[in-house]
């Protein structure tokens, strides 16, 4: 099981988040996971602060998550997990070989498209009325969801036999898919594995939500 590496900030990490955002949530997780001192600041996207110009210099495509570690500002949130992993964390949050390396990067790539596109988009048009085709996203889901058990009836998580930045990408919105009208009830080894990320030492929940419409 990975270990927090001995490496740590010289002040706390500022972490702009949502507490509503699933990818805001990955960023609180693993900073919370690595045991890294850090301070969260709540941006209004109702209000529309990550529009505003002084969040404009964080992050031009005003989105959270945003860090800043010292002199260095990071947005999007699997880059952020990355950096994290690679300037704090040992190797088996981020494998440096090859094989191990291509492993995580391919459930990066798998968070950014079949879950943002399935459970997040459901997600969105359900809590947030965000004008997204829902039965799409049930649809890219059911699919995603139709790979992911098979694949996690042969090891415990998704990159190897030790948790790596690959379950933290894709953890929170697929714990939360039933916020977007998705149940996890068919899918054991998903929900055997989403168990096994919340006993790690340092995990830290996102908040529940009721969706606006059923």
């Amino acid at each position: 099981m990975p270990v927090a590496h001995p490496a740590h900030p010289a002040q706390p990490i500022r972490l702009y988040r949502s507490p509503l955002s699933g990818h805001a949530h990955r960023v609180e997780l693993f900073l919370s996971l690595l045991d890294l001192p850090f301070e969260m600041i709540d941006v209004d996207l109702r209000a529309g602060e990550q529009k505003k110009p002084e969040f404009l210099t964080k992050n031009p495509f005003g989105q959270v998550p945003v860090i800043e570690d010292g002199a260095v500002t990071l947005a999007d949130s699997n880059a952020i997990l990355v950096y994290l992993a690679s300037k704090y964390g040992d190797a088996a949050w981020l494998p440096r070989d090859p094989l191990g390396a291509a492993g995580v990067q391919r459930f990066l790539s798998l968070a950014a498209g079949e879950i943002f596109r399935g459970p997040a988009s459901a997600r969105m048009a359900a809590l947030f009325g965000v004008p997204l085709d829902r039965e799409a996203a049930r649809a890219t889901a059911l699919q995603l969801f139709a790979v992911l058990e098979p694949h996690l009836a042969g090891q415990d998580y998704l990159s190897g036999g030790h948790p790596t930045i690959a379950d933290v990408a894709a953890y929170s919105y697929i714990a939360h898919a039933p916020e977007g009208g998705i149940a996890l009830d068919a899918y054991p080894q998903m929900r055997s594995w989403l168990r096994r990320i919340e006993a790690l030492p340092g995990f830290v929940a996102m908040r529940a939500n009721q969706p606006l419409a059923a």
